[in-house]
């Protein structure tokens, strides 16, 4: 049950990022179809990182707490949750506001959307953070996970 717990909050996640992604590519040359698309997305967005949040918290909350975080502590790389963990547990908790703040922005109107570049560049720039810190994200999950790993295959 954890591993498919894990595997449905890194699908989440990714699924959001990737929506973010999209957004960002609809931005860079903005029309009325584009921007239709970019709050199709933006709607995604938010819902992906929901929902990944409210997995992996149950996740944390229930599993790695009690089993995975003592295992990588006591494990040889015991640095994957004094850091890694501890930052993602942070910055996620930034994400899914970051996502509700850039679906509100591509509400403001289409007018505005398609006249104003610099409203077009701060979409655009948030929507690139999202994704970037989301990548960072599954990045640190990675390394959370050889943590895990290296605590059981030395028996930890």
């Amino acid at each position: 049950m954890a591993d498919l717990l894990i595997g449905i909050h890194a699908a989440l996640g990714e699924f959001a990022i990737f929506a973010a992604l999209w957004i960002a590519v609809e931005m860079l040359n903005p029309t009325p179809q584009r921007l239709r698309r970019a709050k199709i997305a933006s709607l995604l967005l938010v819902v992906f990182i929901f929902a990944s949040w409210l997995a992996g918290g149950w996740y944390y909350v229930n599993v790695y707490g009690a089993q995975v975080k003592p295992l990588i502590k006591e494990g040889p790389q015991p640095w994957a949750h004094g850091i890694f963990t501890e930052t993602k547990e942070h910055v996620f908790l930034f994400l899914p506001f970051l996502g509700i703040f850039l679906a509100s922005l591509l509400r403001v109107g289409d007018a505005r959307l398609l006249k104003e570049r610099r409203l077009q560049r701060a979409v655009l720039v948030l929507a690139a953070v999202i994704f970037l810190v989301g990548l960072g994200m599954v990045g640190m999950g990675y390394i959370i996970s050889t943590g895990a790993r290296s605590a059981l295959e030395v028996g930890a």
